[in-house]
């Protein structure tokens, strides 16, 4: 059985809907995982900022965008009265929910239930298309099966047996639909998996129903060695690693979620990334035997970071003293990118700025600390293993014109990774794509 995700810009339109039989084969047994329609969890996140700031006008007034490209969207779909009216239905019922909310105190709970209406409408308006064209298949509802605990981590045993059940209670069906991104937390209320968290639902259900393949179906050809959008001839990969491509997605490869790997590989279900548009490009296939010794595989880069430098004499010769600093971050639940040391400075990064104020207050009782915001850290993945050589000088060489903030290398065999100011980072794509391949 396989596991298909398709992503926003995959369901964007009634046209790429439409388009997605040729790439699916209902006939066979395989489960479709949806994103929202593009564009859809941006506008509700707006509603949702204009209710949690009283703004009803400004609610009411995006509300009413939104429905009306689902209107058009609707009847673009469905060539029938019948499957019109099935979808008007639906979009009339959700946008009234969401439209009840502005009698509500509105807290973060009510925002989930806001947040989690574009992937039940898309998965819904694909289901009822298949009907329309006479083609069986079950909406699985992932509020059913997809849990996370107090943690925000997925409850895998708790998916798997759910998950299982519905399906055995459906055996005869072989084409199931589900919702991507949206869960419930530990407390049984409707939540998400985080922005970009459908590849993620895809690898979870992919573990847990023991998948032959997850595919997800995105809008480029695979991975890509640097970034196309800012670097010229990037060419796709044909194999890479679960470590390798979990290196990628974490820092900055945006065509794949940073968790998803890590239940793929747990289970050993080969991930494989595809393009819509070109469906018999061959993309990239995530494996355990994906690995190339011996070469650079990729570059990417992860913005928004924020540079905490920690000085302290009183870190010289003394044990604890990292652990103390460590338990800040972990009271506030950021999590640290990269870290280097020396005898009495500590050098890390962030990328979740919430609770800053609060953690550079108590890192004060520590010695002096420096903020820098606007940072950069890129990645070069590839084998850099205890056995391999040469690779950090041909990466320090590409960007010896280049102020660099921090450097982090042996930490794991399969990335070398630079922290630069944002401004830098264009012209350190292009250089170290210029030098390494």
């Amino acid at each position: 059985m396989k596991v298909l995700k398709f992503g926003g810009t995959s369901v964007g339109s009634a046209t790429r809907i439409k388009a997605l039989l040729d790439i699916i084969q209902p006939q066979e047994r395989q489960i479709v995982v949806l994103s929202a329609v593009a564009g859809t969890t941006n506008a509700l996140v707006e509603i949702s900022q204009a209710f949690g700031s009283g703004d009803k006008d400004k609610a009411a007034e995006l509300i009413g965008l939104l429905y009306d490209k689902y209107n058009v969207f609707i009847s673009e779909l469905f060539a029938t009265d019948e499957g019109y009216q099935n979808g008007r239905g639906l979009i009339d019922y959700h946008f009234n929910l969401i439209e009840s909310f502005s009698s509500h105190l509105f807290t973060p709970t009510e925002e989930k239930i806001i947040l989690a209406q574009g992937e039940l409408i898309s998965t819904t308006l694909f289901h009822f298309h298949l009907t329309e064209l006479g083609i069986r298949s079950k909406l699985l509802p992932a509020l059913d099966f997809m849990k996370i605990d107090e943690d925000n981590e997925p409850k895998i045993d708790f998916i798997r047996g759910q998950l299982n059940e519905l399906l055995l209670q459906s055996s005869d069906h072989n084409f199931f639909i589900t919702q991507g991104y949206i869960c419930r937390n530990a407390f049984g209320e409707i939540d998400n998996l985080r922005r970009g968290g459908s590849d993620y639902t895809a690898s979870l259900i992919g573990a847990a129903i023991g998948a032959d393949e997850v595919q997800i179906w995105t809008d480029i050809d695979g991975m890509h060695n640097n970034d196309p959008r800012v670097v010229k001839g990037t060419a796709p990969i044909a194999n890479l690693s679960f470590d390798e491509a979990a290196e990628l997605a974490y820092f900055g490869a945006k065509i794949l979620h940073p968790q998803s790997v890590f239940p793929a590989q747990r289970y050993n279900v080969p991930v494989r990334i595809l393009n819509t548009m070109e469906p018999k490009a061959h993309g990239t296939l995530i494996s355990k035997a994906g690995a190339t010794k011996g070469i650079v595989r990729s570059i990417a880069a992860k913005d928004g970071i924020t540079a905490i430098r920690i000085h302290s004499s009183r870190m010289l010769l003394a044990y604890g003293f990292l652990r103390r600093v460590f338990e800040v971050f972990e009271r506030y639940k950021t999590p640290i990118d990269m870290i280097t040391t020396s005898e009495v400075a500590i050098s890390l990064t962030i990328d979740e700025t919430k609770y800053l104020p609060e953690i550079e207050k108590e890192l004060l009782d520590f010695g002096s600390v420096e903020i820098d915001r606007d940072q950069t850290i890129i990645c070069v993945v590839g084998d850099f293993g205890p056995d391999t050589h040469g690779y950090a000088s041909r990466v320090l060489d590409a960007v010896k014109h280049i102020p660099v903030r921090m450097i982090s290398y042996g930490g794991s065999n399969y990335n070398i990774s630079l922290l630069l100011q944002t401004e830098n980072k264009v012209e350190a794509l292009r250089s170290l794509h210029n030098r390494l391949f």
